[in-house]
């Protein structure tokens, strides 16, 4: 015997007072639609407005009418309203052309998403007056019992803030702009301001988190990190899992992250969100968004070292990190006097690249199919992963043994993007093409050029329709996992080197390759998110989706969704 499906609600609708116009205001729960537009009286027309209404609502019944923005009129979707509740108001009522006061107001308000330019968001709010007190609690309740059927919305948050990242001005922005819209969809918070480095971090290893949602941290990428860390080292504690072993699968985590940016740079929120906006990520929150998100995860030598999620950089990015640090005075301008300075001193370094292609990935870093919401590349890859895992708990041998590349060169620049690492000082970022969820990550492999190929290839990561890959000198490659060694590593003990013990052999060399700088820097740094690494020999694996975020990817302007295939 079938299941009797339940019919769905009926649609409402009703004439309601919104300022000083009448507007026919219509809920359908079918559809999850909101929609209200201006009444204007019709002249030579004896049908009433009332009639009109009900002609209306038996006319979507029936499906010969569907829901457009009419002129003048305005439909939000019941998945983008913020919360709806009485209003609160001590003012006049307006009906039949005079004003008229009322003991009790029947009025209701509506917060909702409105969409601006440039991936921004702003919460606007709309109150509707009823005529009576049974039509106001029919609307009210019509509204509130479809808000309930969002279960996936967070309703209480575990909040970390940095006082002391960017500007020191992360507690301002979460009481000011963060706090009263949580307050508004009713969201409660437990807020942590962090007093040194890695407090989120620790008290995530040892915090009860059944209790909560979502976690949110309010910050720059460095905060991000610290939570990352945090909750993917709670989740393989849980799970008895070793991190230390580079080839052992990660627990998946399913609580959510909140990124409210209040940093340097917020990287990851730009490239999740398309804006560093603290309001705009606050609402993402309060709707539920959930956007999967690959990590990677560096080793050394059987050790666990670090999670990435944006850029694992070698050469030129891990030389300007390693500079800023030491004017972290200068605030976010110390990067582009660190950028500066390790222009001009041109290094290269020699090393030997050996990676995995991702040959089953959809896609590859030169098709120009970006990732946006909904992704199809990233469906695709979550499709593959739960084959994999379904081989794999099934005792099925998985095909991953597939041919490893090799490549030995002289660097200027190493680099493995997990994501496009857009920003707004390059809006396309390092690999435009970069997937969030695909398990995989493009190298970047920048070999030793002149000071102006080089700098002709910066340039072109600021602009909107260069190919910045475009140069003999620059290769790209999609891959699953890699490993760098570097030369004098092949012939020396590693540990000894990390720790400075150079030979003069080396030192020597060195020097004969660069003759004009006067440096004796052998080795570069790595630059894991924003975070040093010290070591140098690492090897990196993509783990896909091992974490979600309270996001939904870069929507796409309506111009774009007919010629971008990425979106579904």
């Amino acid at each position: 015997m079938e299941p009797v499906q339940q019919p769905s609600p009926p649609v409402l609708c009703s004439v309601l007072s919104v300022k000083s116009d009448s507007c026919e205001v219509t809920l359908d729960p079918s559809r999850a639609l909101l929609s209200w537009r201006e009444v204007r009286p019709r002249r030579g027309r004896g049908s009433s407005r009332a009639g009109a209404c009900i002609t209306r609502v038996l006319h979507r019944a029936q499906g010969l009418a569907t829901h457009r923005s009419y002129a003048g009129g305005h439909t939000v979707p019941i998945s983008e309203i913020v919360s709806v509740g009485e209003a609160e108001i001590d003012e006049k009522y307006y009906q039949g052309m005079q004003w008229k006061h009322m003991c009790k107001p029947h009025a209701f308000t509506v917060h909702y998403v409105q969409r601006m330019k440039k991936h921004r968001w702003r919460c606007k709010a709309v109150t509707f007056w009823c005529s009576d007190e049974l039509l106001y609690c029919h609307w009210l309740q019509a509204l509130n019992d479809l808000l309930e059927q969002q279960t996936w919305r967070p309703k209480r948050l575990l909040v970390y803030i940095n006082p002391y990242g960017g500007k020191k001005k992360g507690k301002q922005i979460y009481e000011t702009k963060v706090a009263p819209l949580f307050s508004l969809a009713s969201i409660s918070t437990e807020v942590i301001v962090t007093e040194y480095a890695n407090h989120a971090r620790d008290n995530l290893y040892e915090a009860s988190l059944d209790k909560y949602d979502g976690i949110v941290c309010v910050g720059g990428d460095g905060m991000f990190s610290e939570v990352l860390h945090g909750l993917i080292g709670r989740v393989q504690k849980d799970s008895d899992v070793d991190h230390n072993n580079p080839k052992v699968p990660l627990s998946r985590c399913n609580m959510r992250i909140g990124i409210i940016p209040a940093g340097s740079t917020d990287c990851v929120c730009f490239a999740t969100v398309g804006i560093s906006d603290p309001v705009t990520s606050a609402l993402h929150i309060i709707l539920g968004d959930c956007q999967p998100l690959d990590v990677s995860s560096v080793h050394h030598k059987k050790m666990f070292l670090k999670y990435s999620v944006s850029l694992l950089g070698y050469g030129f990015y891990g030389d300007v990190l390693k500079g800023s640090e030491k004017n972290r005075w200068l605030g976010p301008a110390r990067y582009d006097f660190s950028g500066f300075k390790t222009f001009l001193s041109h290094r290269y370094y020699e090393g030997t690249v050996s990676f995995q292609p991702a040959q089953w990935a959809l896609g590859s870093p030169r098709d120009k199919i970006c990732c946006t919401s909904g992704c199809y590349i990233c469906r695709q890859s979550s499709k593959h992963l739960e084959e994999q895992q379904r081989e794999k708990s099934g005792g099925l041998q998985s095909n991953e043994q597939e041919d490893w590349t090799t490549i030995k060169g002289k660097f200027m620049a190493i680099n493995a993007a997990s994501m496009s690492c857009a920003c707004p000082r390059s809006p396309r970022g390092l690999s435009p093409a970069a997937h969030l969820a695909d398990g995989t990550a493009d190298l970047i492999l920048v070999r030793k050029c002149s000071r102006l190929d080089f700098l002709r290839h910066l340039i072109r990561h600021t602009t909107s329709n260069s190919d910045q890959f475009d140069f003999p000198f620059v290769d790209v490659y999609r891959i699953k996992s890699f490993h760098f060694t570097p030369k004098h590593f092949e012939e020396e003990d590693a540990e000894s080197t990390d720790l400075g013990i150079i030979g003069k052999k080396n030192f020597a060399q060195f020097c004969t390759d660069h003759p004009s700088c006067g440096c004796n820097q052998l080795n570069s740094l790595w630059n894991c998110d924003g975070e040093t690494l010290e070591q140098t020999a690492i090897e990196l694996r993509v783990h896909c989706q091992l974490i979600k975020l309270f996001a939904r990817g870069i929507e796409e302007s309506p111009k774009e969704e007919d010629k971008n295939p990425s979106r579904v």
